[in-house]
């Protein structure tokens, strides 16, 4: 069971666009997928069970359908961008993969050490468009950040965790050739070039109190 609260918007995202560096298309989304997997595999912060990715036409838009796909085999298998086509809707003849979206769960640690599986820690997704390959990733989590989402400071967990996905996110951009940029800014946090940044104190020492919107 989840023992984190998890916001409806993210705290923070980063964006590669990789038009110069990748092919588009399912195959080339699915490589890149299984190397930046790995790589946030090492820091413990995910472990991928399944694919989720919704379906669109040419020229006509989504068709509202999304597929679950379970990890069966390895994100590298050659296999497995077969096994994507093949799950196409069959009302839908000419529908193409949108964005690729790896489930699974991954390890935060708390301010005594102490390790926990969270379902959906880090979410990875990859864009297979033909206008150009790109991925996101993206937190949803208050312990990646100086204060919890009720503003408390927790510097106990923000230094178990914020370094972890740091490492995670500097490795990915060496791996890709290109440097995530990150995303827009919501009511639950903002992005810095490795991590989550830390707003303004108030004049008691706490920070912004999000959790209205949870």
């Amino acid at each position: 069971m989840s023992t984190l609260m998890r916001a409806p918007r993210e705290c923070g995202s980063w964006f590669w666009d990789l038009d110069e560096v990748a092919a588009p298309g399912l195959a080339s989304a699915l490589v890149v997928a299984s190397k930046v997997t790995e790589l946030l595999g090492r820091h413990e912060l995910l472990t991928p069970h399944r694919l989720e990715y919704d379906w669109y036409v040419l020229d006509s838009g989504g068709v509202g359908i999304t597929t679950s796909l379970a990890l069966t085999v390895p994100l590298e298998d050659p296999r497995l961008p077969e096994r994507v086509l093949s799950s196409r809707p069959a009302g839908y003849p000419d529908a193409e993969v949108d964005d690729i979206h790896v489930v699974g769960a991954g390890t935060w640690i708390d301010g005594e050490g102490r390790r926990h599986i969270e379902p959906r820690l880090v979410d990875l997704s990859v864009s297979p468009a033909p206008v150009g390959l790109s991925a996101e990733i993206s937190v949803y989590h208050d312990v990646w950040g100086w204060f919890d989402f009720s503003g408390r400071p927790h510097p106990g967990v923000h230094q178990q965790n914020a370094p972890r996905l740091g490492a995670a996110l500097q490795e990915i951009n060496s791996m890709l050739g290109v440097k995530g940029e990150p995303g827009e800014v919501t009511y639950f946090g903002f992005a810095t070039e490795l991590g989550i940044g830390t707003p303004d104190a108030l004049d008691d020492g706490s920070g912004p109190d999000v959790t209205d919107k949870l």
